[in-house]
This record gives C-alpha cells, structure tokens and sequence, in this order.
C-alpha cells in the first residue's frame, strides 16, 4: 500500500540544474518525514537531506548545502530535491524515504522508493 516513487533523474552537465520528485502513497503526507539519500557504485548510501513535512523544516549536509534545497507539496504528496550547480560527484542513484523524523540516518526509515539515477558528466 505505501509507495514512494522518485522521478527526474537525468544526464546533466556540471553546473547544470535537476529537480528530483517523490510521491508519497499510503501514508498521511502531512505526519510524515522524508529523507533523501544516494548511492554512487562502490560507495555507500549517504543521508544528504530531509524534510519534516508537518512543520516544514530541514536538513542538507555540508558537502550539498548552499546548492540542494528539500521542499514538499501537500497537495501533490510529493516531496522535492532541488539540485543546482550539480557536480560530478553527485552522480549516483537517488532515493527517497520515509520516517517518523527529520532524519538522514538510513535505519528510521522504513518506506523506501527505488531510485532514479542522476549521471553529472559534459
């Protein structure tokens, strides 16, 4: 019943822009946390952003702060990864997930999407 599904993922250039979607089914948007995270091959998932939808606040690490920004669309039951000046270490597949929190620790959450993948290369 619960699902998040990602979408937006592209090939981008460095410096360029992508905007990542998430929509939520199955669970009260509005009581609901998301987190963002990725994973490059040979790495591992990394926490990079969430958002606690009730109240609106957030959290991006250091290494994406100043150029990804999180947000959420009630009505739509979707949250939003804003990517600019993307590098190419952001490459990685990105995914959403689910928590009772604001959070970029993998184990609060419980609902998971499958990913997009975003490749940053000229």
């Amino acid at each position: 019943q619960v699902q998040l599904v990602e979408s937006g993922g592209d090939l981008v250039q460095p410096g360029g822009s992508l905007r990542l979607s998430c929509e939520v089914t199955g669970l009260n948007f509005r009581y609901t946390s998301i987190g963002w995270f990725r994973q490059a091959p040979g790495k591992e998932r990394e926490g990079i952003a969430c958002i606690s939808i009730n109240d609106g606040s957030t959290f991006t690490i250091d290494s994406v702060k100043g150029r990804f920004s999180v947000s959420g669309d009630r009505a739509k039951n979707t949250a939003y990864l804003q990517m600019t000046d993307v590098k190419p270490e952001d490459t990685a597949t990105y995914y959403c997930a689910s928590a009772n929190l604001c959070t970029i620790v993998a184990a609060y959450h419980n609902y998971w999407g499958q990913g997009t993948q975003v490749t940053v290369s000229s």
